[in-house]
């Protein structure tokens, strides 16, 4: 099939609908009113054509939707314009378990992209306080409904995120886009008195929706994240929706997971070599890239999969929801109070984890799992923590007891090992297979990725890379042993060495920062070209971490070295020197390949992001 497909919709003309889809967005139709343009549709009800009128779903492929729809055993969302002339039905959708124990039908989910809005113009959403059985009937018998309905007025521009089971009705003067689950399901409520082509009142469905409704008060989740692709406004796991603004020409990079809808919403311009304006729509297949030219806006829909990333700290426990393209879409921490022993810090992981859920919008049913990185030995195979001084635990199964908190899959790993997997896999190691990255701060940590995967060693004890000796008899380490990378290379060590220099030279400009208490792991860098005690120091440094890295090269000779961690701020007065050192010992010189030292790109998002991948492959 072509790269860029243009999409021909289908039409309804539902008394409440104007003519603004025609007049306004170059819709071609004999239908009057035009109440909905169906963008993308496999729903029987009306289907989405190509402009050589075959219908699309006959024509795509699995590989065209890409591997996150093939979850799915239906195609996952309908895309529509909806054009409000008049108040539409208070109505309701069902959920999925109730939709398909009794209607042989999805449920659905839904959003509202506002596109217009005229003067006073609103819309209807959830209760506004806490409603009875008994109080939501008598409102229905008594025609009082939307006076115990939030009434929202609305601009262009906004989003509002509609979960089955809620009431709502779109208001008067009001033209959206609207993506949704793949269904046509609906239980009118309250319909104003109206009645229909045919004269009579239309058809309520009460009694179900006595059944489906959400009862409790309802506050909107807004979501608005900047991502490189544009603006999460909306997502939960059968609709991804960015809005992407486009001014000059760009490239709109391939997705290998998911199809994607591109609805123009404003403006005009070319996507790929067809002509783009406001109203169009057009599909792209998975992993396929275009050519964005123009200046216009437009909506992006796509199938995402969603995953919880812990990082456990000491300290805190920093947690986020992550997209399989590694979007950080929310984060927050919380204290991880250690002192309440391994159960209370599981159930702070879990409380962290479903609120992270709840703050986007989106159910446990929308997210694949929780990654966690603990530090210590671990034997992730089993969901264990072997053993965590940092937390005083010995044999703890932390992925039994978030599973059974959570009701959630749980894998865990290393907190080192996790940080590697997130640079590996969205970081400064994007694009390779084989990956060690260092991480420098209080101690020396590592993590290997071999062959796109995780290196974690018999039973997870594997990959303590700071424990290497590189000087026989050296310093003594924080593990027992003399001279182990650590002892050489950390924040610490260069800290040592830095008092140390000092301490034996009362002339060193270092001593402006006032004090030994005042020494930190930048004072020797910050002298490096005013004070040669200081040059001293950082090229001591740099000699043992060079010399520890050309290990590291002649045993894994990966595609690259990543330097993580507070001192690698220094950039490439860290690893220019270190790439010379390497290149001048490493094992066959040029005649093997190199090995790039580079510095870590992710900062302190990669023990989150990696905690997420653990459940990616």
């Amino acid at each position: 099939m072509e790269k860029v497909l243009r999409l021909c919709p289908a039409f309804k003309d539902y008394i409440w609908g104007g003519e603004r889809l025609k007049t306004s967005y170059g819709k071609k139709t004999d239908l009057s009113p035009c109440a909905e343009s169906w963008e993308l549709s496999y729903h029987p009800d009306g289907l989405t054509k190509t402009v050589d009128g075959k219908a699309l779903c006959d024509l795509l492929t699995e590989s065209d939707l890409g591997e996150n729809a093939k979850a799915f055993p239906f195609f996952p969302m309908l895309i529509k314009f909806i054009d409000a002339r008049d108040n539409l039905s208070v109505q309701v959708h069902p959920s999925d378990d109730y939709a398909l124990a009794n209607e042989n039908s999805f449920g659905k989910t839904e959003m509202w992209h506002i596109l217009e809005a005229e003067e006073g113009a609103g819309i209807y959403l959830g209760f506004k306080k806490d409603v009875s059985k008994e109080e939501f009937e008598d409102a229905i018998a008594k025609n009082r409904l939307t006076e115990l309905l939030n009434f929202y007025p609305v601009k262009a521009g906004e989003t509002y995120f509609i979960p089955s089971g809620t009431l709502h009705a779109i208001g008067r003067g009001c033209l959206i886009c609207e993506i949704q689950q793949n269904s046509n399901l609906t239980y009118r409520v309250y319909d104003y008195g109206r009645v229909g082509k045919d004269g009579k009142p239309r058809e309520l469905h009460v009694e179900k929706a006595l059944k489906v409704t959400n009862r409790s008060a309802f506050s909107p989740k807004a979501v608005a994240k900047e991502t490189p692709d544009g603006t999460v406004i909306g997502c939960n796991k059968y609709f991804h929706v960015l809005s992407r603004k486009v001014a000059g020409k760009v490239e709109l990079d391939a997705d290998p997971h998911s199809f994607r809808c591109l609805t123009v919403v404003d403006g005009s311009g070319k996507i790929g070599s067809e002509n783009a304006a406001k109203g169009d729509s057009f599909f792209l297949s998975a992993g396929a890239s275009t050519t964005l030219e123009g200046n216009f806006t437009m909506i992006v829909s796509s199938v995402r999969k969603y995953y919880v990333g812990i990082d456990l700290g000491g300290t805190f426990i920093k947690g986020g929801i992550v997209d399989d393209l590694g979007n950080l879409l929310v984060c927050n921490k919380i204290p991880t109070k250690a002192e309440k022993g391994s159960d209370g810090v599981a159930n702070n992981i879990a409380s962290l984890a479903l609120s992270l859920i709840d703050n986007l919008g989106l159910t446990k049913n929308d997210v694949s799992g929780i990654g966690i990185g603990v530090p210590g030995m671990i034997d992730s195979a089993h969901g264990e923590v072997t053993y965590s001084n940092n937390l005083g635990w010995n044999h703890f199964k932390i992925s039994d007891e978030i599973e059974r908190i959570t009701g959630l899959p749980v894998k865990i790993a290393n907190d080192a090992n996790v940080a590697a997997l997130g640079e590996s896999k969205f970081g400064g190691g994007k694009g390779f297979e084989h990956v060690v990255m260092i991480t420098l701060g209080t101690g020396v940590g590592g993590g290997i990725i071999i062959g796109g995967k995780l290196f974690e060693g018999n039973l997870g004890a594997g990959a303590e890379l700071g424990h290497m000796v590189i000087r026989e008899g050296g310093e003594i380490c924080t593990c027992g042993r003399r001279g182990c990378f650590e002892a050489y290379s950390s924040a610490t060590a260069l800290i040592r060495d830095t008092k140390r220099a000092m301490e034996a030279h009362k002339d060193s400009k270092m001593w402006e920062v006032g004090s030994l208490d005042a020494v930190d792991g930048r004072t020797a860098f910050a002298y490096l070209d005013s004070d040669p005690y200081a040059k001293e120091v950082v090229d001591g440094y740099i000699h043992s971490l060079g010399f520890a890295l050309t290990n590291i090269a002649n045993i894994f000779r990966p595609q690259v070295i990543l330097i993580g961690g507070g001192i690698c701020a220094e950039g490439k007065r860290l690893t220019d020197p270190l790439q010379k050192i390497v290149d001048r010992d490493i094992f066959g010189g040029d005649k093997g390949p190199s090995v790039p030292i580079r510095k870590a790109t992710l900062a302190n998002r990669a023990g989150i992001l990696g905690a997420a991948a653990l459940l990616m492959d």
